[in-house]
């Protein structure tokens, strides 16, 4: 009986070393492609972790496209799958030459014959590249959002109504539409107006001549401010006395509006109501004004 076990083990052995020699001869059966002393051998096994490779990737990829995008506006979601197809290609050739590397392939022959080319490529695309860039930060970090109004250095501003993967477009005050590189958002101060909430505190300056009645002009510039179209009744409007000036008196009239956008016309108005105001109590609003003094010497 003992014999006969063993006799079995011994069979199975041969059986299982025939399959398993059979099975890695199929794996490493393959072509060569290229010149025999510098080609590249694909074989059979190589060709299975790549599609192996393919299918793990593909579900980690999905997965982490849900939980990314997940807290994502629908738009930006749209956008995000545009910019996750765009990096899930970068993965899978990474992930080839992983795998050919990993399996004995020399890599090295298609990274030098491509190295040119890519440094040509990467001078070529390096803003495009940083513009796609800031287009994935201020998607999911949500920095802008449809409808907030934004001003640059330059002292440019603009109402956003559209956010691209490479560019963000905004309309101007006096309806021009700006096309703006995303990377500018990011190396540049940009000021959002809009970031927090939607109102925004803004401010008319005037000054009246000295000998003037400081409380009758802040219970005008507060009239004023409260019968003007635009300017929110709560915050309240405040006045500041906020210098004594060379030549005049320098208050403030501070208020909030919501529709920032429309300032200079609430600012416009505002200075109106306050100069019409002023003209029927009385109250001047000074120029500078200098003495000059002449003295004529005689000479001995």
């Amino acid at each position: 009986m003992a014999i006969q076990d063993t006799a079995v083990e011994k069979v199975k052995e041969v059986i299982t070393d025939d399959i398993w020699g059979s099975i890695q001869d199929f794996l490493n059966y393959g072509i060569h492609v290229g010149p025999s002393d510098k080609g590249v051998k694909l074989t059979v096994g190589t060709v299975l972790m790549l599609i192996l490779t393919f299918i793990i990737l593909g579900r980690l990829l999905r997965l982490a496209r849900k939980v990314v995008s997940r807290k994502l506006p629908e738009d930006d979601k749209k956008k995000f799958n545009s910019i996750f197809t765009f990096l899930k290609y970068i993965v899978y050739v990474l992930a080839v030459v992983a795998v050919l590397s990993a399996t004995g392939v020399d890599v090295t022959v298609f990274l030098t014959a491509s190295a040119a080319l890519f440094v040509g490529l990467g001078f070529a695309l390096q803003t495009l590249f940083q513009d796609v860039l800031s287009g994935i930060f201020i998607i999911l970090d949500q920095t802008l959002h449809i409808g907030d109004i934004i001003e640059f250095n330059d002292g440019k501003v603009g109402k956003i109504f559209d956010i691209k993967l490479r560019t963000t477009r905004a309309v101007t005050r006096d309806d021009k539409v700006i096309v703006i590189p995303n990377h500018k958002f990011l190396t540049e101060t940009v000021y959002n107006w809009t970031q927090n909430h939607k109102t925004v505190r803004e401010s008319v300056q005037v000054g009246v001549a000295y000998g003037s009645d400081t409380e009758k002009v802040k219970q005008l510039l507060l009239d004023c401010a409260a019968t003007q179209s635009g300017v929110l009744k709560n915050p309240k409007p405040f006045v500041l006395f906020e210098n004594f000036g060379d030549s005049a008196l320098e208050f403030g009239i501070y208020f909030f509006i919501s529709n920032s956008f429309t300032d200079p016309r609430i600012k416009s108005e505002l200075r109106f109501k306050i100069d019409a105001a002023f003209r029927e109590n009385n109250i001047s609003i000074p120029f500078p004004q200098r003495d000059v003094h002449i003295y004529n010497s005689s000479n001995p």
